[in-house]
């Protein structure tokens, strides 16, 4: 799995609305519903909720990866999200997040899953990739940035 394969521009919120948790979890389920990626957006949300209540997966430094399995799906999806002002997460280091990584993987693909949350928590310890994704003008040049990033490594 490469960002590049999974991530459009389309599955990118520029700056994301949410003001807590359950606003970012409902929001990325929206995008998937909007682009047809999810016919059951309240059952992702709830997927993903249930998944926080396990642990925040608010990973520090403003970065979170919120993710799930959904019973139906094909393939993995990844979602991208941006809030500048920050979004109280519950994160590790007691942080807002800034940059969300949503991962929603088939019920049957755990290994594609753990791949999935392993790439995208290397790239993110990258200090200057934060700091680029976050003055990122737009869509376009946060997709550059993060395929450039990981054609890199």
């Amino acid at each position: 799995m490469k960002i590049a394969e999974v991530l459009g521009e389309e599955l990118i919120i520029e700056e994301m609305k949410a003001a807590n948790k359950q606003d970012a979890l409902r929001e990325f389920s929206e995008l998937l519903g909007a682009s047809g990626l999810v016919d059951d957006k309240e059952g992702l949300t709830r997927i993903l909720a249930a998944r926080e209540s396990l642990g925040s997966t608010g990973i520090g430094d403003g970065v979170a990866i919120p993710h799930g399995k959904l019973k139906g799906l094909k393939n993995l999806i990844m979602a991208f999200g941006r809030s500048k002002k920050g979004v109280a997460f519950d994160s590790l280091d007691g942080g807002p997040a800034h940059l969300f990584f949503l991962l929603v993987a088939p019920e049957d693909a755990p290994g594609e899953h753990l791949k999935a949350l392993a790439r995208v928590s290397r790239l993110m310890k990258s200090r200057d990739l934060r700091e680029s994704l976050l003055k990122a003008p737009d869509k376009k040049e946060i997709r550059r940035i993060l395929v450039q990033e990981e054609e890199r490594r």
